[in-house]
């Protein structure tokens, strides 16, 4: 596989040698649509008046003028009635003119080989040098007929200036392809390290900081990983304290089973200590089914798609037929529940919002004592509502409050009380409401009791 690097090189020639061969095709386009035939003009401009010169001097040195005029950067051909050649200057690389070009001129006619050089894609007209890319004149000397042709000599009108514009261009095209390399490294080097660290990742090393300072895109993009992988860090920490947790909670009822269960196989146990034994059984069996079930449920919430199936409903029945649930474990403890409940209606999926007013009503029950005081509030709003449960049970210390709706997250598990706890419920209901548009708020004071507040938006 080609690095980055070698692909980035590659294009950079590549491109650097399209340019080039388009910038010639427009320019070699642009001399043979536009520049051909102004420059065969001004050429033949050039020869006619150097033959107006001939005739006018009838004592001109027709060769030494000749000579005088290729040193000047011309080629010159020459050629007259009796067959005789003339040739000054430096050599044709090709010498193509056809004979009928020769007569013609011969005859009178001008010859306009510059303005009439077939159009060919690769080669510049301009710079062809051959006999047939000439202008051709007559002119009489001494009473012969001549026939003049002549071209630029490229080579002597290249100058100093020329010169120094092509090697401008050349060390140009050289600091420009090492710029773009030096530039390509920077570039690349930031992509490496990143390259390096999702590899990382892929083995699960979510540790690391990334050394990239940078302020633009690839800047960003090394942020957004750098968060994604504190992220994953984070994640893969919750994964392994939720197996840990999960393991533990599952244990510890499943270890109690398996003793108690050990217990009653002897059959001298008094009845007493047998009905006991099955209590505990039955109990930690009902501890395992509702934490399977919140397990189930969370798994449920947690899918990529909203699991919600929203509808309109009565939320103060629902609220009602949770409280009358619970009403038997109300009476035992010998509890009061003062409740003010609007008549309202709001669209949201009520089974899971159900599971909201259970854990809050369960746990305000579970921490508050014999003879306690619950109370239940339904407001409604004009663009939300908002559900209390208050209770004046132990409350919650301030620092546990940061991590109530962590999952397995339990204060104190020695206050469970009639209904164990799993650690579950307040992630349950943070969740709910969330997936709800909603917010849930605490207010707390150690011995004193506690406020949940739900607030959920009319949708």
């Amino acid at each position: 596989m080609r690095s980055l690097y070698g692909k980035f090189l590659t294009f950079t020639i590549g491109i650097m040698l399209t340019s080039a061969i388009l910038a010639f095709l427009v320019v070699n386009t642009y001399y043979h649509q536009q520049l051909k035939g102004q420059n065969d003009t001004k050429n033949m401009n050039i020869a006619l008046s150097i033959a107006s010169y001939i005739e006018s001097d009838k004592h001109a040195d027709l060769e030494n003028f000749f000579e005088t005029q290729a040193e000047a950067g011309y080629k010159i051909y020459v050629a007259n009635e009796n067959g005789e050649e003339l040739r000054f200057g430096a050599p044709f690389r090709l010498e193509n003119l056809e004979k009928e070009s020769v007569n013609s001129v011969l005859e009178g006619k001008l010859y306009h080989g510059m303005r009439d050089l077939k159009t060919e894609t690769f080669m510049t007209g301009f710079f062809s040098d051959e006999l047939a890319n000439t202008v051709g004149v007559p002119f009489t000397f001494e009473g012969t007929t001549y026939a003049l042709f002549m071209r630029p000599d490229i080579k002597l009108l290249f100058t100093e200036v020329h010169y120094l514009l092509g090697g401008m261009v050349i060390v140009m095209a050289i600091v420009s392809l090492l710029s773009m390399l030096i530039v390509a490294k920077k570039l690349i080097e930031p992509i490496t390290k990143l390259t390096a660290a999702a590899r990382k990742v892929g083995e699960e090393k979510f540790t690391g900081t990334l050394d990239i300072n940078q302020k633009d895109e690839i800047g960003q993009l090394a942020q957004s990983f750098q968060k994604m992988t504190e992220k994953l860090n984070e994640n893969d920490r919750i994964r392994k304290e939720f197996i840990s947790d999960v393991s533990h909670d599952f244990q510890s009822p499943l270890l109690n089973i398996k003793g108690y269960a050990d217990l009653l196989m002897d059959d001298g146990l008094a009845h007493d200590k047998r009905q006991n034994y099955a209590k505990v059984i039955q109990s930690e069996t009902e501890r395992l089914s509702l934490l399977t079930k919140q397990l189930l449920l969370l798994t449920s919430l947690d899918q990529i798609e909203s699991p919600l199936k929203p509808k309109l409903f009565n939320l103060d029945e629902q609220l009602l037929d949770i409280i009358r649930k619970y009403r038997w474990l109300l009476e035992e403890k010998q509890m009061s529940l003062s409740m003010e409940l609007d008549e309202v209606a709001i669209t949201g999926d009520p089974s899971y919002l159900e599971k909201v007013w259970e854990n809050l009503l369960s746990n305000a029950l579970k921490y508050t004592a014999e003879d306690g005081e619950i109370d239940i509030r339904l407001s409604d709003y004009p663009d939300y509502v908002e559900v209390t449960v208050k209770d004046n049970g132990m409350g919650i210390a301030e620092g546990h409050l940061s991590r109530l709706y962590d999952r397995f997250y339990r204060i104190d598990h020695s206050r469970t009380q009639k209904i164990e706890g799993t650690g579950l419920g307040l992630a349950i209901v943070h969740q709910v409401v969330q997936l709800h548009k909603g917010c849930v708020r605490v207010a707390s004071q150690e011995g004193k009791g506690t406020t949940f507040t739900v607030t959920l938006p009319k949708l």
